[in-house]
């Protein structure tokens, strides 16, 4: 599978961040928690610079804590604070608020001294699509003032908005980059529904996936999907959870499309486990 989506507001979005920056005293870098790497637009830090930054590990609830907990020593050993929250149920928000608050505590100081009046604290979120942008926003906001969706691409304009305390935010689209130079990059956000499900080849996607998660969590889909027996390979797995949830087609052949869609919505939504699907360790950061 060879995958590359680049949708033409995405590169617009890239123009107006670079135009944007030097209105926002902080950025909100969202990646998501089971893919730090993989969902880490390579982009960004050219553009933000040095500008305060927090990482925000989103769906840190459907990740493997322990680590999550690697990824926030290995942003801590790059002077970078890394922040797991749950964008849904708004748990860790309030750290990212008091980081943020931090972040900038010298900026608004030194413009009250100044004779300057204490504005609001100016937040600009980056991410790429679906890693829960909008969610956070609402939750931060008090109030639904970002649309939501379970799919990439849902939000498509940049708009300022008022969250709770003196904080405005200046919401952006999610941007993937324009190339995929590492198809293992690519596949992780397919797993997890960066990319558009209507591009992909849905049935092989989850093969893939399958093939990825026997070798560490064979007992996670075991479990999940009450395989009596170790299949032999990645192909077998996939039947026999399409025989245990009753997914065939007339002749007793395996629907292949309805079973690749309950593997990818189980994993995407954490009922196979907490999966992390690399490490610090494991990937090829140079940032």
């Amino acid at each position: 599978m060879n995958i590359n989506w680049f949708p033409g507001h995405m590169k617009k979005t890239r123009e107006l961040l670079k135009e944007q920056l030097k209105l926002v005293d902080v950025v909100f870098e969202l990646l998501d928690a089971r893919i730090p790497f993989s969902s880490k637009n390579p982009e960004i830090d050219q553009m933000i610079g040095s500008k305060p930054r927090v990482v925000v590990l989103n769906k840190a609830d459907l990740a493997d804590e322990g680590a999550t907990t690697k990824w926030i020593h290995y942003y801590k050993s790059k002077n970078i604070t890394a922040i797991p929250v749950n964008t849904i149920s708004g748990k860790g928000l309030r750290n990212v608020i008091q980081q943020a608050e931090e972040a900038t505590k010298e900026k608004r100081e030194a413009l009250l001294k100044k004779g300057r009046r204490n504005r609001a604290i100016r937040i600009m979120m980056v991410g790429i699509p679906n890693v829960g942008k909008s969610s956070m926003i609402n939750q931060l906001a008090g109030k639904k003032s970002a649309q939501t969706g379970d799919r990439p691409g849902v939000t498509k304009g940049k708009q300022w908005i008022r969250l709770k305390g003196n904080m405005e935010l200046l919401d952006t689209p999610g941007i993937l980059w324009p190339k995929f130079e590492d198809q293992d990059v690519a596949m992780k956000l397919a797993y997890t529904g960066a990319i558009k499900d209507e591009i992909m080849d849905i049935e092989t996607l989850a093969l893939k996936l399958i093939e990825v998660l026997i070798p560490l969590h064979m007992d996670k889909l075991m479990e999940r999907y009450s395989l009596k027996e170790v299949p032999e390979t990645p192909l077998e797995t996939m039947n026999e959870i399409a025989r245990v949830r009753g997914c065939l087609i007339k002749g007793g052949e395996i629907d292949f499309s309805r079973v690749a869609n309950i593997i990818l919505d189980e994993f995407r939504g954490g009922k196979i486990g907490r999966i992390t699907l690399e490490y610090p360790e494991e990937v090829n950061i140079t940032n």
